[in-house]
């Protein structure tokens, strides 16, 4: 009986089905995982559907690859200007009320004090209540919490016009629970630190609690203010002064050791996640840590990198983002080092934190395994043909 090459193929393609289920595997396949669901979420055309920009590497973005920070301490709390935050009494400050009259025989002073240096009087010190009040003799109940101390006196004074010559007020903060802000995390001496009326900004905060338990480079800090909280990292706070803004009381200050690292997948030397270390990385540099692009595989017109950046760095490089609903937009960075000024570029666009490099294969690449493949298939027809004839011979 003669078989054609085509029958021949064909058998070949039954076999190849028949024995997939018989070949080593080290788990179920797509097809077995795909068959044995009882319910399946499918998206069209098996999209994830996320929707992203593509934006080419060149002279204008790297104007503006430095400055993608989505978040910063300035434009979300102020205070990076202009004077330290007023201070005020607060819920749980113990204070002296001192209370002085311009000649004795008043209402505080007796006509006996002539011996006594100054004609004043100081009350038990006190704690402001849950109500935010505390108490003076024939003034009644003075509100004194969120409101400053110089404030407070006067109202005190007004209260006793009346009744006392001349009453003076002074009123002294013993102890201050209301005024104090906390610092927690990768810090040497982790604790509370009462906020002076001079003003504390974040880096004196940070110095009084013993300074940095890990590298800058890799330091990030959150602030935590009336329900808010803004993470940015600590070398953007040490570098721009706007960014180190005034502490206010009640503030908490997270210092967290954040490991800066990168995945690069693809055509390189290497695949896998990689470390910052302590200093900052460029394209070219994290391409080099990943074993640079593999010359028989690689395309080097397609160096991509994917990261998240703020709508207002898109806006700033001339994208158009109203197809985006989110403040953050998915971008995929495109390097071209076909181009010999690439490589200039590669160099002086900055990684961030947790950015993606994938190295695409090159279409010859490609083109040669179909090769291979039908090779290999032709290769086996012949091999058919020849055992036929043996046999028939």
């Amino acid at each position: 009986m003669k078989v054609s090459s085509r029958g021949v193929l064909g058998m070949l393609s039954v076999l190849l089905l028949s024995s997939c289920t018989s070949l080593p595997r080290s788990g179920p396949d797509q097809q077995a995982v795909d068959s044995g669901a009882t319910v399946k979420v499918e998206s069209a055309d098996r999209k994830v559907g996320i929707d992203y920009a593509l934006v080419d590497i060149n002279s204008a973005v790297l104007a503006y690859a430095s400055d993608t920070t989505t978040s910063t301490l300035s434009g979300s709390f102020g205070g990076g200007r202009g004077g330290p935050p007023q201070i005020v009494l607060g819920v749980g400050d113990i204070v002296q009320v001192s209370i002085f009259e311009s000649q004795s025989g008043g209402l505080f002073i007796p006509a006996d004090a002539g011996s006594r240096p100054g004609n004043y009087i100081s009350l038990p010190k006190q704690t402001i209540d849950r109500a935010g009040n505390i108490t003076v003799p024939y003034a009644g109940k003075i509100a004194a919490a969120n409101r400053p101390v110089d404030e407070v006196q006067l109202e005190i004074a007004s209260r006793l016009a009346n009744r006392a010559i001349e009453p003076q007020v002074v009123v002294s903060i013993e102890e201050s629970r209301s005024m104090e802000a906390s610092v927690l995390g990768d810090v040497k001496d982790p604790k509370k630190i009462e906020v002076s009326p001079a003003g504390e900004r974040i880096l004196d905060l940070i110095s009084e609690a013993g300074g940095l338990s890990s590298p800058g480079a890799e330091s990030t800090v959150t602030v935590q203010r009336r329900g808010r909280s803004v993470t940015v990292p600590y070398d953007v706070i040490s570098k721009k002064s706007s960014e180190n803004i005034y502490v206010q009381p009640g503030d908490t200050l997270i210092v967290n050791r954040d490991r800066r690292t990168f995945l690069a997948f693809g055509v390189t030397g290497e695949s896998g996640r990689f470390d910052f270390e302590d200093s900052d990385l460029t394209l070219g540099e994290a391409l080099a840590k990943a074993g640079g692009l593999l010359d028989d595989k690689a395309e080097p017109r397609a160096v991509l990198v994917y990261r998240t950046v703020s709508k207002d760095f898109l806006q700033k490089i001339g994208v158009d983002t109203h197809g985006f609903a989110s403040k953050e937009v998915p971008v995929i960075f495109r390097a071209n080092l076909r181009d010999p000024a690439g490589f200039f570029m590669a160099q002086k666009f900055p990684m961030q934190n947790k950015d993606t490099i994938y190295v695409s294969t090159s279409d010859s690449v490609e083109l040669l395994k179909f090769l291979t493949i039908l090779n290999s298939a032709t290769s086996s027809v012949a091999n058919v043909a020849d055992t036929r004839d043996s046999i028939r011979n």
